[in-house]
């Protein structure tokens, strides 16, 4: 028989725009968790330091496609799989993925990548038993592409830089409209 903490043992996926907003989000769901006296953790992303290692460059050598970025966040989210995420579940703890796998696939989207694309990069990954996306403040504002936080807001920065077509605002709404269509698909919540 499973023992108590076992049983809710779960991979939570936590997907959005904004860092901060993720950080929020997690830290309400971890208390909710934590009231339920179920132990949990968040796996956060660039565990594995390679986007910080990008970003230590200078500006002008930052410059990659987003396919590089994807497959950037693949090589991170595997490395969080196996020493974070699949590690804490064996144990019996619940871990939040702040952000998994819809942030990319919106981050993809955006960028005009065909999911079928995104599919197979990301076929590794398994399912969340849970998901959830952020409620999105500032969808005209109070967002910046940048260098020093989050998935989206780094990679928006990277490409923007080196492709004067792309618009980070623009991408944003772009990533925001689906994450939300993925959250009406699936029946998510929003996490303030």
């Amino acid at each position: 028989m499973a023992s108590k903490s076992a049983r809710h043992a779960r991979l939570i996926a936590l997907d959005g725009t904004r860092h901060a907003d993720l950080r929020k989000a997690a830290r309400a769901l971890r208390q909710r968790l934590a009231s339920r006296k179920i132990k949990s953790g968040v796996s956060w992303w660039d565990a594995s330091g390679v986007f910080f290692e990008v970003g230590l460059g200078k500006r002008k050598h930052r410059a990659a496609s987003p396919r590089t970025l994807l497959l950037l966040y693949a090589a991170d989210l595997a490395f969080r799989l196996k020493w974070e995420i699949r590690p804490a579940l064996a144990e019996g703890h619940t871990v939040i993925a702040a952000p998994y796998l819809d942030t990319a696939f919106a981050f993809g989207a955006a960028c005009g990548l065909s999911r079928e694309w995104l599919a197979s990069l990301f076929a590794f990954a398994p399912a969340a038993d849970a998901h959830y996306v952020t409620k999105e403040r500032g969808k005209t504002g109070g967002w910046q592409a940048n260098g020093k936080e989050g998935f989206a807001e780094f990679s928006s920065a990277v490409v923007a830089e080196s492709t004067p077509t792309f618009v980070p605002g623009e991408a944003r709404l772009e990533m925001i409209a689906f994450l939300e269509a993925a959250a009406r698909r699936r029946g998510r919540r929003k996490l303030t």
